[in-house]
């Protein structure tokens, strides 16, 4: 039973006393309890793909700020590395890809679909499970994954952009690629977020 329930009434539009309140990025360099948890570590990845601490960065703004709601602390990238393509975080760059899909013969040395998200992503459901145990019903959960064009841009590009011409260039030189890539995006982020709700995520986006 939740003690706060007003974003999910919200979200349900059902008449609220007051707008909830969450931060996008609430876990995160705001926070110097957050800051002092990621400098312990190895990188921000190790922050992600260990259970326990990202369930603690996850709780601080609900201790420290008294949002409505927590937010889990992942990535959207976890996904195109559950499918093979791996990514490192760069200190003040943000995410690099060494491998990216420009062709058919990158697209089949990518992880097929069918896998187990559970066993490939566990780390992001176990730490809404440990979350949720923490939090004891103070608030809601969210669970969020990138949208599919979000995902393909990354997996395409190989790094931010402020255009990603070359994801672009892809839909109109090779639409087959495209389509294929976004529809496996799609399949995985699915299953991705079943998963998350599954683990007892309240809420996704």
């Amino acid at each position: 039973m939740l003690k706060n329930d007003l974003i999910l009434r919200a979200a349900k539009g059902e008449a609220i006393e007051r707008y909830p309140v969450w931060l996008m990025r609430q876990a995160g360099r705001i926070l110097p309890e957050y800051r002092a948890v990621r400098n312990s570590l190895s990188g921000f990845k190790e922050l992600v793909e260990t259970p326990e601490l990202a369930a603690e960065v996850t709780i601080q703004p609900v201790d420290i700020l008294d949002v409505d709601a927590a937010i889990v602390f992942s990535d959207i990238l976890v996904v195109p590395e559950a499918m093979g393509c791996e990514y490192q975080m760069i200190e003040q760059k943000g995410p690099w890809f060494e491998n990216t899909v420009k062709s058919t013969e990158d697209l089949v040395q990518l992880a097929q679909t069918d896998f187990d998200v559970e066993d490939r992503l566990g780390y992001v459901t176990e730490a809404i499970r440990i979350t949720n145990k923490e939090l004891n019903g103070r608030v809601p959960l969210i669970g969020f994954a990138g949208a599919p064009w979000t995902i393909f841009c990354y997996m395409t590009e190989g790094h931010g952009s402020k255009t990603f011409s070359e994801a672009r260039k892809i839909l109109y030189t090779n639409p087959t690629l495209a389509h294929e890539l976004l529809s496996r995006i799609t399949k995985v982020t699915v299953a991705y977020l079943k998963a998350q709700v599954a683990a007892g995520a309240h809420m996704i986006q």
